[in-house]
């Protein structure tokens, strides 16, 4: 997986220590009546306090027993709640750390005339404009309307590159408590104080509202099922107890019945989901549902947008296609020229390329006359010592020359034309009446995604890139990004038929996109990722939002709801074969004065019935406290067959199940007696 940043230790004492406080607090059985099992357990434990406090005050022997047996499964729930505390807390910290951006804002809101009011942000409202200079924080959620600007989004983000926002098109999206570096921007207020992307993240975060997702309601209704079902055996048992003249105390009974339930699992099912989501944020990505991350484990096919997903979306300059007689770096220094007073985005690439592949500097000389990009010229450049650069569309540009594209030479007519049929755009460049060269715009895929996709194809997950160009242009940028198959000239209504026509034959959808036109798709999938650079209204159609703007961030994404999935998986299957152990290794103990011929099952020999079970108790609670960090952590996702995980998780978390209550009980039994606790 990729960085883990703002991820407090889970030994932090702003964690550990709040985690303590409302492990306290979750004891409340309003609380708990959600957590049956744990519920259960506290109920178990009330009756036995209070057998305790019986036995303590007619003075009984039993006081001693009954006082431990108390205390330990009491210890059992608080720890239990203690890891759902610490799943939320370090929730809690992500949030605090947002909080800290939304500091008293202030806003210079435009009044009907055009005079700029400053304003308390939290006083804005929808529709309000609101004018943002560099070294101003964006007061609000918005829209860019006027301007071009670079803004820092760390503090959302967690990166440190500036971001470019601009008014037009997917990259006009700005959010709340990022601070304007450069230029000024106008913004249009798109939501309500209180309702802002970064509020409603920390409502997300702190996990206030988390819902149970199906997974986790049908496992919670298993071991419901399985606590009713060992409370008929320890009601068995005392039956058979009373029959065969076994003493069995309502304690043991009570401590049986808190050991053979699934405990285990009980007390970390909550933590693990709380974590699961935990773990997105961690990989800045915010999901609005639980049940959304566990769709990830199961995605089938990811579509992508190509335009700002798979792409940068801005047109920019891939090389320079220089004329004949004219060296390749002469056209890149003409170019870069031409460019410098280009602030668009095609301008800045153009610069860039120069700059960094070929060296070109600056000249030192000032600027004659600066020509400015209009509709009508179609073109831009620079006079600068005695040089008139002109860089634009290839017929303005063929004018400014003086000439015609049939006088132009053979080469740079096929330089256009290659650059058209691979679905770039061209610009032609300019010194006087003399061509340079063709420069190639294109819009470049983002660097690295060829391998992305190839690990997610290495997940069985096939990849479907979705575009509005034509057929040609998208085969291209698909063969260039590696993706398996591309939907072209491809409308929101196309999009939208596609993904419901995948999941009536079955199979769950990613879709990750940043535009409007992308919102219908990313509301229909089943796992919605938004680009946190993308707009509005796909942030809000979403389940999940990305906050690095990373297409193939899905892949961490599927990682960790795998990652969910395998962890529940392999925790019940370790609480289940536990209490199939425990089961095995009391009943013998409890049992063999009555009947004999149990001692061939009594493999370890405990040293009585009331130690078997007070060490079943401490091996009960105990083991939940060491199982806290795997499920905080999740068990690791490798990639393999379901039959290959299934072997592995029958042997690792199955056989260990079996074999660990055995060693653990025995060593505790050892102690209990050493120690004369019984």
């Amino acid at each position: 997986m990729s960085k883990d940043h703002h991820a407090p230790s889970l030994l932090a004492p702003a964690i550990l220590l709040p985690a303590v406080r409302d492990a306290f607090v979750k004891l409340d059985p309003r609380q708990l009546v959600r957590n049956p099992v744990i519920f259960v357990t506290e109920a178990v434990a009330a009756v036995v306090t209070v057998l305790f406090l019986r036995d303590l005050s007619t003075g009984s022997a039993e006081a001693g027993f009954s006082g431990q047996i108390a205390a330990w499964l009491w210890f059992t729930v608080l720890f239990a709640t203690f890891a759902e505390a610490v799943a939320e807390g370090r929730g809690r910290a992500q949030a605090d750390s947002l909080k800290r951006t939304k500091s008293e804002l202030v806003a210079r809101r435009l009044t009907a005339t055009g005079a700029a009011e400053t304003i308390p942000a939290t006083t804005l409202a929808v529709g309000d404009i609101v004018l943002v200079a560099a070294g101003e924080l964006i007061p609000g959620d918005g829209e860019v309307i006027e301007g071009v600007a670079s803004v820092n989004e760390s503090a959302i983000t967690g990166e440190s590159a500036p971001v470019i926002r601009e008014s037009g098109g997917d990259r006009s999206a700005v959010t709340g408590g990022t601070q304007v570096l450069s230029d000024e921007i106008r913004v249009r207020i798109t939501v309500a104080p209180g309702s802002s992307f970064v509020d409603r993240m920390i409502a997300l975060i702190e996990g206030a509202q988390r819902q149970k997702t199906p997974n986790e309601i049908a496992l919670s209704i298993l071991l419901s099922g399985l606590t009713l079902i060992f409370l008929f055996v320890c009601v068995a048992i005392w039956g058979l107890a009373g029959y065969s003249g076994t003493v069995l105390t309502v304690t043991v009974l009570a401590a049986l019945l808190v050991t053979l339930i699934p405990t285990t699992i009980g007390g970390l099912l909550s933590a693990i989901g709380i974590a699961g989501m935990d773990r997105l944020v961690r990989f800045n990505v915010i999901a609005t549902s639980g049940r959304a991350v566990e769709a990830a484990g199961d995605v089938d096919t990811l579509l992508l947008d190509k335009t700002g997903t798979i792409t940068f979306g801005n047109r920019m300059a891939s090389d320079f296609l220089p004329a004949p007689s004219v060296l390749q770096a002469e056209l890149a220094e003409a170019a870069l020229i031409a460019s410098l007073s280009d602030e668009t985005p095609e301008g800045r690439s153009i610069v860039a390329l120069a700059a960094g592949e070929f060296g070109v500097k600056a000249p030192e000389a000032r600027f004659d006359a600066v020509i400015e990009f209009t509709a009508e010229t179609r073109l831009s450049g620079v006079d600068v010592a005695g040089r008139r650069l002109r860089k634009g569309a290839v017929d303005a540009v063929l004018r400014f020359a003086g000439t015609t594209e049939n006088e132009a030479s053979d080469e740079f007519r096929r330089a256009v034309e290659t650059i058209a049929r691979s679905g770039g755009t061209p610009l032609a460049v300019a010194d006087g009446n003399r061509l340079l060269g063709v420069i190639h715009l294109k819009d470049v895929v983002k660097p690295g995604i060829k391998e992305r996709f190839a690990a997610l194809r290495a997940m069985g997950i096939r990849t479907i890139m979705v575009t509005g160009d034509n057929p040609v242009t998208a085969a291209a940028i698909a063969s260039e990004a590696g993706v398996d198959d591309f939907l072209a000239q491809a409308t929101p209504e196309d999009k939208l038929a596609y993904i419901r026509r995948e999941q009536q034959g079955g199979r769950l959808i990613a879709m990750c996109g940043d535009g409007t036109n992308d919102a219908p798709a990313l509301a229909q999938a089943d796992v919605g990722v938004a680009m946190q650079t993308g707009t509005q209204a796909a942030r809000e159609a979403a389940n999940m939002v990305d906050l690095d703007s990373s297409p193939t961030k899905l892949i961490e994404i599927v990682e960790i709801g795998k990652q969910l999935l395998m962890t529940r998986g392999s925790l019940t299957t370790f609480s289940i074969a536990n209490d199939v152990a425990k089961y095995f290794a009391i009943i013998p103990a409890l049992f063999v004065a009555t009947y004999p011929a149990l001692n061939a099952l009594n493999v370890m020999n405990l040293a009585s019935p009331q130690s078997a079970i007070l060490s079943a108790v401490i091996f009960n609670a105990l083991i939940i406290v060491a199982l806290i960090p795997l499920a905080l952590r999740g068990v690791a996702y490798r990639p393999a067959g379901a039959a290959a995980l299934l072997r592995r998780n029958l042997l690792v978390y199955g056989l260990g199940g079996l074999i660990l209550p055995f060693a653990g009980i025995k060593a505790i039994d050892l102690a209990v007696s050493a120690l004369h606790l019984v």
